[in-house]
Order: C-alpha cells, then structure tokens, then sequence
C-alpha cells in the first residue's frame, strides 16, 4: 500500500496516517485543502518527496473545492496554494510541487478542465517520484557491491537515520532503495537504525518497512552510530534529505550531521540519497540560507508507544523545564562522499550537481 494514493471511486486522496505505524494502520480521505494542511503539519505524513505529492494533490484539492459563486478561480487557488507551501518551511519538495501543479493550469478553461490537470499533474509527480527512487535504488546498488566484495560476501552493514524508505517517498524511498536494491539482488546486508528521536520515525517506520521485507536490522538509540563505526560495525551510511543545496550542503533529520561528523572520523563513506525535486538550485550556503523548522516542544516532553492495546502518551522530563525541538540540521557539503540520485553519483559541490544536471545550468536558475 502507498502511503498515498487516488481513489478513483469517489476521487478522493487518500493517505495512511503515519503517526499510528507500526501499531496501527489508518485510513484518512483529504477532502479539504485545510486537511491537507493539517497532514502535512502535523506529520500524518511525512519525508519530502511524499510532502510534495500531497501539496500537489492539495492544488487538486483546491481546484475541486471552488465554489460556484467564485468570481476570480485563479486568485483563489493561488491564495490555497499560498497556504500549502507555507505548511512546513525546509521541505523543497513542497514547493516545488504545488508550484509545478499550479503552472500547468490553464485558467482559461472550464473548472472542471483545471480540476482534471490539477489531477492528472499531481499523479505524474507521485509517478515521477516513484521511478526517480527506482533509478536512485540501482545506482546506490553498485555502493552495496563493491563493499560486499571487498568483504568477499560478508555481511555489509549500512546505517540510516530517520526514515527515508517507501513511506516517505511513495514506493522504494531514497535511502533505502539501494538496499531494497541489494537485498533483492541476494546480497547478504544488514541495517542499523537510528531511532530518530523525538518522533521515533526510525524506531517505528524504518524498521517497519525493513521487517516487512525481510531485511536484516536493528534498532539502535541515535547516538550509538559513533560507537559502532569505531568498532568497524559500519560499513557505509546512506541517508536521505529534505533539501539540498546544490553547491552540495544537506539539511535532514535533526542528527545526521552528528553522523557525518564520526563518519568523517572514521574514514566511513557518508552517502545521501535524493532525487531531483530535493535540490534547491537557489541556495548556496545551506548552513545560513536553508530554514530549519522548529516544531512544538511537546514532541521532546512526550513520548508515544503501544500499552494495553492502545497507544499511550506519557511524560519524560520535568513539566517546567523548557525544550527546543528543532527538526532539521545541516550537513556541510565538506562531510559528504556523494550524492545518489535518479541520474547517477556524484560528489558533493556545485561542478559535479551541475555536471548530472546541465540544463539547470543552462538556464542559470541556480544562484
């Protein structure tokens, strides 16, 4: 099942509420742009590329909903749109796909025209995700071969952090298709999993998808990844990444720069994986120009697990000590072995990105 989909019958978009997983498995229909807002703040549905998905099937949302009475359709879903890119702020992903939506509407056509592209676009990017993922999926393979040689068959031990599998991105995910990849391949492989606190999407959504394949894992606390590469227990870290600079800095789960940091020290290759969508071709220094969101403390002072059947909230710190919940932090391009994306590796600097993406140079839309 997609984390996401159109249902035909009624059409209706469709997710599962991620906030549930592994415990449960729900069922929402987005049937306002307001919903779609509140999914995407409130992480019923998370990871960049499946955030820009459902920000593009919030244009189509908004294009369905416009009332009879509505005197100007294109000012309307412009101000709806407005409101979709602003409901989480480092994601580029989001961006790029309402903007994308939005651009192919004729709004001199009938509504029911719009209403039918705004549709038939937001499916082309949910399929255009899928098969960027695929294409990262057999690139990254070739990572998993050759140190799966130089061990001569032993097992290769790849860390993640967060979850950047098929729940964030539709079908195969970005830092998990290289090992899907690999795994289907015969390769013998196991996976570290970062817990990713506070929202646990590791612990709760990596793990879940790597059991349901059947892929050898186990769930570690965010700061062993240190240890473990010191005692030669890594082999390679993949992670992915909710917006990329395209002179190479990463910004992704809160931690991975930490990662990268006992990877550099360790001499243990850090890849990220990521398609195109994910690269803002307007920021050069990730550090000072990426925004990085900060979410609602209560995230740190709660946590969430399943007790008696049901899933329970409780308290872990003081009522009145404070918290900062920052989600995000960057990784400098100078920590970073590669890049893997739908057209192939590269390093991590502007003359390589550019060197995969030629028209992007081309049309200097970059900064």
């Amino acid at each position: 099942m997609r984390p996401i989909w159109f249902d035909k019958t009624d059409n209706s978009v469709n997710i599962i509420d991620q906030r549930k997983l592994p415990h449960k498995t729900v069922i929402e229909k987005l049937i306002s742009v307001a919903q779609v807002i509140t999914a995407i703040k409130d992480m019923y549905v998370r990871g960049a590329p499946l955030i820009g998905v459902t920000g593009a099937y919030g244009v189509y949302i908004a294009a369905k909903t416009v009332s009879d009475n509505c005197k100007d359709i294109k000012s309307y879903i412009d101000a709806e749109c407005q409101k979709l890119k602003n409901a989480r702020p480092t994601a580029i992903n989001l961006i790029w796909a309402v903007e994308k939506v939005f651009q192919k509407l004729n709004f001199s056509a009938n509504i029911e025209d719009i209403i039918n592209t705004a549709k038939k676009e937001a499916s082309a990017i949910a399929e255009e995700e899928v098969e960027n993922c695929k294409k990262i999926g057999e690139y990254g393979l070739s990572l998993i071969e050759e140190i799966s040689k130089k061990k001569n068959g032993k097992t290769a031990n790849i860390l993640t952090h967060c979850n950047a599998g098929r729940l964030a991105c539709i079908e195969y995910g970005t830092a998990t298709a290289p090992i899907y990849a690999a795994f289907d391949k015969g390769i013998d492989l196991h996976v570290w999993v970062d817990e990713t606190r506070p929202l646990n999407q590791g612990a709760r959504l990596t793990a879940y998808e790597l059991e349901e394949k059947g892929v050898k894992h186990t769930v570690i606390t965010d700061n062993a990844g240190g240890h473990l590469m010191q005692h030669s227990l890594v082999d390679i870290a993949i992670v992915g990444t909710d917006r990329t600079a395209y002179t190479g800095d990463v910004a992704n789960k809160i931690g991975t720069y930490l990662k990268a940091l006992a990877a550099k020290d360790n001499k243990i290759p850090f890849y990220v994986a990521l398609p195109s969508s994910t690269f803002d071709w307007k920021i050069k220094d990730g550090i000072k120009d990426i925004p990085i969101e900060k979410r609602n403390s209560d995230e740190i002072r709660y946590v969430e697990g399943f007790c008696r059947g049901k899933i329970e909230k409780v308290a872990i710190m003081p009522q009145k000590s404070p918290a900062a919940n920052y989600a995000f932090d960057v990784t400098p391009a100078r920590l970073i072995t590669g890049f893997i994306t739908e057209r192939g590796i590269c390093k991590a600097n502007k003359e390589a990105v550019l060197s995969l993406f030629p028209e992007k140079n081309r049309s200097k839309t970059y900064g």
